[in-house]
């Protein structure tokens, strides 16, 4: 569900080759992504468990609870994303109310499918 991108003028954006890991479970999380283009798959115990497009992000909830990331996060294709720091983050939450309604979605959407599964 992806809303506008809000990282599309981001000044140094960074690149990942398809099969490229970005983060392993576990990981501490000093940043999430937003993906501007191509596509990751967030994997779980060796399961594939979302695949996140442009417009979307991920990594985010380390950055919430300040925990190990909670998957791996691999490049499906080569793909382009906006690293955001904690301090950008809480910018963008408090400063972006499309990016807070955006988030509280993913969450929401994530929570979901995992309960339902």
């Amino acid at each position: 569900m992806p809303t506008t991108n809000l990282f599309l003028n981001e000044s140094n954006p960074r690149q990942f080759s398809a099969g490229e890991k970005i983060f392993n479970e576990g990981d501490a999380g000093d940043y999430m992504y937003g993906v501007i283009e191509g596509e990751v798959e967030i994997v779980r115990e060796g399961k594939v468990i979302d695949t996140v497009g442009p417009g979307s992000i991920f990594g985010e909830m380390a950055l919430i609870d300040h925990t190990g990331r909670s998957a791996t996060a691999v490049a499906k294709t080569d793909c382009k994303a906006a690293q955001i720091n904690e301090k950008r983050f809480y910018f963008l939450v408090q400063q972006t109310p499309n990016f807070a309604l955006h988030l509280l979605r993913i969450l929401t959407d994530r929570v979901r499918h995992h309960t339902h599964a």
